[in-house]
């Protein structure tokens, strides 16, 4: 079965990401999958809960995580929502459907000393790609940036005289994100570098390979994990846990909920709140530190 046309609906109208896009195929082929095998070949539009279920069951009795498996049915929801926009169905199988629960999930941010590690003793620039390495590491840090973000920002982007950068976020959403007069330097540092390539492909993208080619996302995750592996114990070190730690650090610091939010092109507060679990440990530090009538 194709499932081309809700494809184009996530890309086109939608404004998803090749890559989202693509997940969201592979859940439903999945379950294409399942009923080949176990209903004779049904077609996903026309099963009913009860098939949906057995899936679900499968799923949990193969040992694939409660968090998996919503995002799974979320996908295949989200299939069904179309189905009902074009009116090919009237009734949505996973109306009624509740989420299996899952515990919440808690990100550990790069300490501000793993962060000093890497960025003043593990790089020493002196050539293209140590400068490139260096500046996504800061630009991260510096911006809280998303990685897809990063890949696609263009050198006209960068607003040298207001030290901003404009960053192109999820569903074509802009925003600009102030720049840091050390990053400037970086950046600048960087340039020089880029300009002396003997070929460039890509005149207009940032980021580039030695080869003079767009960066790409898999190359930025393993030039962060190749330096933080070095300097944290970590089990994961992408650069997601590079924009936890921008977020959570500045909120230690004592930055407002709302202007974190915006730097970090979420929709929802409740998206950024995630990100103050660490900022109300270091306030729990602070407070029993400080109160008077802890101090007796």
């Amino acid at each position: 079965m194709s499932f081309k046309t809700f494809s184009d609906y996530l890309l086109l109208e939608k404004k998803y990401s090749k890559h989202t896009v693509l997940a969201y195929i592979r859940d439903l082929e999945m379950f294409q999958e399942f009923l080949n095998e176990n209903h004779d070949s049904e077609v996903v539009k026309k099963v009913g809960y009860s098939e949906i279920r057995q899936w679900i069951v499968e799923l949990v009795n193969s040992g694939v995580s409660n968090r998996t498996i919503n995002r799974k049915v979320s996908s295949l929801n989200s299939y069904y929502k179309f189905l009902q926009k074009i009116q090919d169905i009237q009734n949505n199988p996973l109306k009624q459907h509740k989420a299996l629960k899952v515990g919440k999930k808690v990100q550990m941010p790069f300490s501000e000393d793993e962060l000093k590690q890497v960025l003043n003793n593990a790089i020493e620039v002196n050539d293209f790609e140590s400068a490139r390495d260096k500046l996504i590491i800061e630009l991260f840090y510096a911006t809280g940036i998303r990685r897809i973000e990063l890949v696609n920002i263009r050198i006209s982007d960068i607003d040298f005289s207001n030290k901003q950068l404009k960053v192109l976020g999820k569903r074509n959403k802009e925003r600009y994100i102030p720049l840091i007069d050390s990053l400037i330097k970086t950046i600048q540092i960087y340039l020089d570098y880029r300009n002396n390539l003997d070929l460039i492909e890509d005149k207009q993208t940032l980021f580039l390979t030695k080869k003079g080619l767009k960066i790409y996302e898999m190359l930025v995750y393993r030039i962060i994990n190749k330096y933080f592996s070095e300097a944290s114990s970590k089990a994961k070190c992408s650069p997601h846990v590079l924009r936890h730690s921008f977020a959570t650090h500045i909120l230690n610091q004592g930055a407002d909920l709302n202007a974190v939010k915006e730097l970090l092109g979420h929709t929802s507060l409740a998206a950024t709140q995630v990100y103050t679990h660490n900022s109300i440990a270091e306030l729990k530090k602070v407070y029993a530190k400080s109160h008077p009538r802890n101090l007796r």
